[in-house]
């Protein structure tokens, strides 16, 4: 399977959420992250995206979230997403050839411009609590079924 990276930087009552510019989940809301390189780390690959979309190096990341993602109409999406929450970070988030980031209000969440999960699992993950979930999807990229379980803690 697959493995990816998904870093939200969170900032009080706000959440940078950046708008994907190309590739996979273009015109789409999301947090930064993507695939992990042949070799590299799970938070390797989350600092170093992180760093080429939005600008920012992250500080102390915690990992909040892992996501089992199926697509049994298009098998090469399928994919494990690491979910890290960021509350620390050097630089100020910016634009690149990827993303276009933004803050958003948590009752801003700009939820229908977003992947259709992240509304099950997004509002735990701004509660403080941490997730494990598998989503799979449907033509047109709608959720068939969903289970989440919320985690004491991530070894």
């Amino acid at each position: 399977m697959r493995q990816a990276t998904l870093c939200l930087l969170i900032e009080k009552d706000k959440i940078l959420l950046a708008m994907k510019k190309r590739g996979f989940g273009v015109g789409r809301w999301n947090g930064a992250g993507g695939k992990v390189k042949d070799g590299e780390s799970i938070i390797d690959a989350m600092i170093r995206e992180t760093k080429e979309e939005i600008g920012v190096e992250v500080k102390n990341p915690e990992k909040f979230g892992l996501f089992h993602f199926n697509f049994p109409h298009k098998p090469e999406w399928d994919q494990d997403v690491h979910l890290f929450v960021v509350k620390e970070w050097d630089g100020s988030p910016a634009e690149s050839e990827e993303m276009m980031p933004a803050w958003f209000y948590f009752e801003q969440i700009p939820y229908e411009e977003m992947w259709p999960d992240d509304k099950h699992w997004l509002p735990h993950v701004l509660q403080g609590k941490k997730v494990e979930a598998s989503f799979i999807f449907g033509q047109g990229d709608v959720v068939r079924k969903h289970n989440i379980r919320i985690v004491e803690s991530w070894i």
